[in-house]
C-alpha cells in the first residue's frame, strides 16, 4: 500500500515554494543598491549620447 499523504500539508508546502520563488524574483528585481541604480543610469545616458552623436543629419536644402 502507498504512503498516506496529508493533502493540506502538501498544499501548504507547494504554496510556500511558490512564495519563495516569487520573493527571489522580487529581490532580484527591486533589491538593487543606490550605487547599482546610478551606475545603470549613467551607462544608459552614455549610450544615448553615443547614439545621438552618431546620427547623420539630413543634407541642408539651399
Amino acid at each position: 500500500m502507498g504512503e498516506i499523504v496529508n493533502l493540506r500539508l502538501v498544499r501548504k508546502r507547494s504554496e510556500r515554494a511558490c512564495a519563495e520563488t516569487k520573493a527571489a524574483e522580487n529581490r532580484a528585481r527591486h533589491g538593487r543598491t543606490k550605487a547599482d541604480r546610478e551606475r545603470d543610469e549613467l551607462g544608459k545616458e552614455r549610450a544615448d549620447r553615443l547614439l545621438d552623436g552618431a546620427k547623420r543629419e539630413p543634407p541642408a536644402s539651399e
